[in-house]
């Protein structure tokens, strides 16, 4: 089955922003023809960083461009696209983002979570292309989902669907366990330093990704509990180490009470590096209420 969505040569510009990093590319006939990558200084202010994503966009940005989507890690009213309490983004307690950038660019703006927008992307151009009920787990700085029910991208009231990471787990609540920031919290090293020690086969830094699979296992039992969903699709940076957590996700996911849910489940890595930006840019699609059409 092949997912289709009207006005394929419509241009669109996807931004993510990550807690750290900002990500910015022109989406046309479901490519990126051109992209941004900045890291940005998550502890600035409002309009500093409010200048880096608008910096960001006039770098792709050109009269071809028919709206602007944009993936924050915050709740979102998506109605009037006011993000608020941006995670990881201090300053960012309440931004009218939507107003700022219909005002500089013309073009029609669309605000939602960056896990929605995650998920939203999988859901038109990766791997969950031919599935009804998806989640999209984004482990990065942070851990949040998307989740989408029969075809559905579901919200809540709040845009708060998914916060799956600030459920209390162990002494913590999950995101402690579960996201590039534990290695720091909990083994005062960053993820990229584990990672290139773990392909140096260093049995330490093994047996602390080995952890992290277990841990993950359990908000994938969480999530299974939450949302039965037939793929979970996992993305953000931690992604790329999944061959060294791999082995004890599957081995603590058998503990599951539900067999036959497991014998079920697909689970994928995001195989776009680019879906996040993606993703974003799929929100001019959905929000301008192009259906999905499987054939």
């Amino acid at each position: 089955m092949i997912l289709k969505h009207d006005n394929d040569n419509d241009a669109i510009v996807g931004v993510f922003l990550g807690g750290k990093m900002l990500h910015a590319g022109k989406v046309v006939n479901d490519r990126i023809v051109k992209s941004t990558t900045k890291t940005i200084d998550n502890l600035a202010s409002e309009e500093e960083v409010l200048a880096e994503v608008i910096n960001a966009i006039n770098e792709v940005f050109d009269d071809e461009v028919k709206g602007i989507g944009v993936g924050v890690p915050s709740l979102v009213d998506t109605e009037n696209g006011i993000v608020y309490d941006v995670q990881h983004i201090p300053s960012w307690e309440e931004v009218h983002l939507k107003d700022i950038l219909t005002d500089i660019y013309g073009v029609n703006v669309y605000i939602n979570n960056d896990a929605n927008c995650f998920v939203v992307g999988e859901k038109y151009f990766g791997g969950a292309t031919s599935k009804r009920n998806v989640v999209g787990l984004v482990v990065g700085t942070g851990l949040g989902a998307g989740v989408i029910v029969d075809n559905k991208l579901f919200t809540g009231k709040n845009c708060g669907v998914g916060e799956i990471g600030m459920i209390p787990y162990k002494e913590h609540n999950i995101e402690y366990y579960v996201s590039s920031k534990s290695f720091l919290s909990k083994y005062d090293m960053d993820f990229q330093t584990l990672l290139n020690r773990a392909k140096e086969g260093n049995k330490i830094a093994l047996r602390v990704f080995e952890q992290f699979g277990e841990d993950l296992a359990m908000v994938i039992q969480t999530t299974l509990f939450a949302y039965d969903p037939e793929v979970i699709i996992i993305g953000g940076s931690t992604a790329v180490a999944y061959p060294f957590y791999e082995k004890s996700m599957h081995i603590t996911l058998q503990k599951f009470p539900y067999k036959k849910v497991i014998e079920n489940l697909e689970i994928q890595v995001s195989a776009n590096v680019g879906m996040p930006v993606l993703g974003a840019a799929a929100l001019f699609y959905d929000a301008r209420q192009k259906k999905f059409v499987l054939n």
